[in-house]
């Protein structure tokens, strides 16, 4: 049986959604993902899936989500990526695991350096679950 893995934070937008994608696609065989957020953006950041497709991971079928939908669902591992701010609380969680990471969506530069900031915070979710799902 997989291990159901939840990743929160506050649009669903760019960070969890980065995260359910390359985790989905780099360790499906072991873990059911999914992904959320407390206040949800009406879509996935188009940015977010423009360079996760530079690293092969698909995210243009994905959906943003209001965390609602999984509540008083049992999950393994709960992870809030949320960086400052109020985390939400899932009490349905085996393990609570909080690891911030920049929000891609405040970079307001011009474009090309917006999209290396979304590599940047690619990157640093990339190795995290690496590290600690692989």
């Amino acid at each position: 049986m997989k291990e159901k893995v939840l990743f929160i934070c506050t649009h669903n937008a760019a960070r969890s959604q980065m995260a359910e994608g390359y985790l989905r696609a780099r360790y499906g065989e072991r873990y059911e993902v999914y992904s959320a957020g407390t206040a949800t953006a009406e879509e996935v950041d188009p940015r977010a899936v423009a360079v996760m497709a530079e690293i092969g991971v698909d995210l243009s079928g994905q959906e943003t989500k209001p965390l609602s939908v999984y509540f008083q669902q049992e999950m393994d591992t709960v992870v809030t990526v949320c960086e400052g701010g109020i985390c939400p609380m899932f009490p349905w969680a085996k393990t609570v695991i909080h690891e911030a990471f920049p929000d891609p969506r405040a970079f307001t530069r011009n474009e090309e350096e917006v999209l290396d900031g979304f590599r940047g915070v690619r990157d640093e979710i990339t190795r995290w679950i690496d590290g600690r799902f692989g």
